[in-house]
């Protein structure tokens, strides 16, 4: 590790073929670390990301409840830059292990000491056949999608009868209990406008809880049958069929189908990149094949990995990250000291909306609830000054905060 100030400019460098730390992915993840390595003391660390947009992502539930604007989510890619920080815009195409090389889809070689993966997942729109079509046709939405997020709330708002269909994604995906945000506040909208009872309100799990803590799940039961909600467990969305406004479930029975939806918030399933599996990082799901405590590569010892992508046996979520990038950046400075790793426990976070501006926060790890941050007594009662602070008080703390690496 180079100790170093003065610090680099934040500006693209085209002729960097060459990093101490290379970051794959400007979410969440790549930022938040690449600034906690530099505020750690690390000079050469590029980030590699296409995107000219950085998205505090957990406001896209509120987009899709008429709660926030996109315009309130999303600030420029060059404003999160960490300074010091080299980005290379542009999107991984490749990578060698062995010779320790990332190509770019311009073809540009950038050789690493270190490799973090965190780029997250992405939509895995052929695993469902005909759902992006739907999407197109305007009758299936949601909220995980940024293009769709902001048609969500008009769609919900309009429909006044006839059966809705919300579903949670298997994972991997992107902190699924979430998916439950926008079925709530929904069904707490519709029985505020009179309406919920002339509607049939299905959700699709993909097992038979959410959050698989029991106090939090009994929470969460309550609300589905305050509301009348559906519930089908141990389902996957199999196929859409966007002429008809059909969705095909699969079951451990059989198949459900569901009929002339009058709208359908489907969210798609999710996969890592492909180039993570081409490169024999990967498990068949996509995602980098890591020891869930160290977040280190089983397949190199030179690559690392967080957030969406990595496979760690906890759900994702903004939470969960925060800790990964603290244990992680201590894990590589341990390596270049020659220190013990530190470990990631799988803590993480799920908030759920269960009305309109009441949530309920759950934490756990890997062994099971584990109050972090909740008062012990009635932790997992919904509350309004939990909803507020999730939407008004994390934005803040994000953008000035966490990105910074000082959280």
């Amino acid at each position: 590790m180079t100790l170093s100030p003065p610090r680099a400019p934040a500006l693209p460098d085209p002729t960097a073929d060459r990093a101490e730390v290379l970051v794959v992915g400007g979410g969440n993840a790549g930022i938040s670390l690449a600034a906690r390595l530099r505020r750690d003391g690390w000079r050469d660390v590029v980030l590699v990301e296409p995107s000219p947009v950085h998205r505090y992502r957990p406001l896209l539930n509120y987009v899709g409840a008429g709660e926030a604007s996109m315009r309130s989510l999303e600030k420029p890619m060059g404003r999160v830059v960490p300074d010091g920080v080299r980005w290379v815009r542009d999107a991984v195409a490749s990578v060698d292990p062995a010779a320790k090389v990332v190509t770019t889809g311009r073809g540009r070689r950038l050789r690493y000491t270190t490799l973090v993966v965190c780029p997250g997942t992405q939509e895995d729109w052929e695993d469902t056949p005909g759902l992006q079509s739907a999407y197109t046709a305007g009758w299936a939405t949601s909220t995980y999608v940024p293009s769709a997020a902001p048609v969500v709330w008009p769609a919900l708002r309009g429909v006044r009868s006839g059966t809705v269909l919300f579903t949670v994604p298997p994972e991997p995906a992107p902190c699924a209990a979430t998916a439950l945000k926008p079925l709530l506040m929904a069904c707490d909208a519709w029985r505020r406008a009179g309406v919920l009872d002339d509607l049939d309100v299905v959700l699709a799990l993909p097992g038979e809880h959410v959050t698989e803590v029991p106090m939090a799940d009994a929470r969460l039961e309550r609300a589905f049958e305050r509301y009348g909600v559906r519930v089908l467990r141990g389902t996957r969305v199999a196929r859409v069929d966007p002429v008809l406004r059909s969705v095909e479930l699969t079951t451990s029975t059989g198949t459900v189908r569901l009929d002339d939806l009058a709208h359908a918030h489907v969210v798609p399933h999710y996969r890592g990149p492909r180039w993570v599996s081409d490169a024999g990082l990967g498990t068949p799901a996509g995602q980098v094949d890591v020891d869930p405590e160290t977040l280190r590569s089983r397949a190199s010892d030179a690559v690392w990995a967080i957030g969406d992508v990595a496979a760690m046996a906890t759900s994702s979520s903004g939470g969960g990250l925060r800790k990964q990038v603290d244990v992680l950046a201590k894990n590589l400075t341990a390596v270049a000291k020659g220190r013990k790793l530190h470990h990631y426990d799988g803590f993480t976070v799920m908030p759920v909306t269960t009305s309109h501006r009441r949530l309920v926060l759950v934490e756990r790890d890997r062994k099971g609830p584990r109050p972090r941050h909740l008062p012990v007594l009635r932790r997992f009662r919904p509350r309004r000054l939990t909803w507020l602070f999730d939407r008004y008080g994390l934005p803040v703390l994000y953008w000035h905060r966490i990105l910074r690496g000082k959280v």
